[in-house]
């Protein structure tokens, strides 16, 4: 962890930098610059801007969104912002403080999370424990609260650029039609999942308002809260815990490669499976499946079929993104 007075002196330090470097425009032909996140709220919020905006996202596909720090890039992309999206829910922590003291005048810096849900709603569990003080982020792992966000945009689209406003709500029109199949079809896929395997073990815990949603449980995440590799000790819990509710699959995750996974896999005799994410869309950047619903249908499809249920509610959903 980087130390509270070295981060507010390198958000200082950027911010300086990003002032010293020569303006750019807004976006290509002039338009608004829409900044957001994380690659889901990124894709999200394409889906809703379309072609009216320029969305760039701030932190790369494949890095820790919990332990990224801005650069100077950052700091120029927050300064000439028109409109920033973020998680909110100390996902952002440091991308936060800079666009708060580094954004133009008149921009607007709106926190999803935030407005989606109420501090009553907050999840804390084994990577977010409530002593940490932070509530696990992860709400667009339940597309209802995904299908918030999109609407959140898409007000505060209006709002920002009446303009376009015309532009912002068709295009929700079409989209928003897209999550709610999708929230269905999820919903349909988990019940076919036999009901003692509706258990979840994954590296890092980013689906438990996924599983509180569509009626599933999880049992355990092995990163721990600080985001290091687990002990000795509780590597062993999990191998008993495994063992005892007979747990067929553990999850683990694109962006946090571990091989303590494969050895509670051996251990146990449970499947290992690599591949989920959470904010690492799938597949390449101009493929049908890299997309917020391509990263839901994935993992959904993934976790049903590992899991022994039938993931063919999910087949026909439109995964290539709207915008494209």
């Amino acid at each position: 962890m980087v130390p509270r007075g070295v981060l507010a002196l390198a958000l200082v330090v950027l911010s300086a930098l990003a002032a010293c470097t020569s303006p750019s425009s807004a976006g290509p032909g002039g338009k608004l610059l829409v900044v957001t996140s994380v690659s889901p709220i990124t894709d999200i919020a394409k889906s809703i801007v379309g072609t009216a905006a320029d969305v760039q996202g701030l932190i790369p596909e494949g890095v820790d969104s919990h332990t990224f720090e801005p650069t100077t890039q950052s700091a120029e992309l927050l300064s000439h912002a028109d409109a920033i999206f973020l998680n909110g829910l100390d996902l952002e922590d440091p991308p936060l403080k800079l666009a708060q003291s580094n954004h133009k005048d008149g921009a607007t810096i709106f926190l999803l999370g935030t407005h989606t849900i109420t501090r009553s709603q907050y999840i804390y569990d084994f990577s977010f424990p409530r002593a940490g003080g932070k509530p696990n982020p992860h709400l667009w792992m339940d597309v209802e609260y995904a299908i918030r966000y999109a609407q959140l945009i898409e007000q505060q689209m209006v709002r920002i650029d009446p303009k376009h406003a015309s532009v912002y709500r068709a295009n929700a029109a079409r989209y928003l039609p897209v999550l709610r199949r999708l929230n269905s079809a999820i919903a349909t896929a988990a019940q076919t999942i036999p009901p003692q395997n509706r258990k979840l073990l994954t590296f890092h815990d980013s689906f438990a308002y996924f599983a509180h949603h569509y009626g599933m449980t999880v049992i355990g995440a092995i990163q721990p809260s600080d985001f290091s590799e687990p002990s000795a000790q509780e590597v062993a819990r999990l191998i008993n815990q495994i063992k005892a509710e007979h747990v067929p699959a553990i999850f683990g995750s694109e962006v946090f490669p571990s091989p303590v996974l494969g050895e509670i896999a051996s251990e146990t005799g449970a499947k290992y499976e690599s591949t989920l994410r959470d904010d690492d869309l799938p597949g390449t950047a101009d493929g049908p499946m890299h997309s917020y619903v391509g990263l839901m249908v994935y993992d959904v499809r993934t976790m049903v079929s590992d899991l022994g249920g039938d993931p063919s509610a999910l087949n026909g959903i439109p995964t290539k993104s709207p915008y494209d």
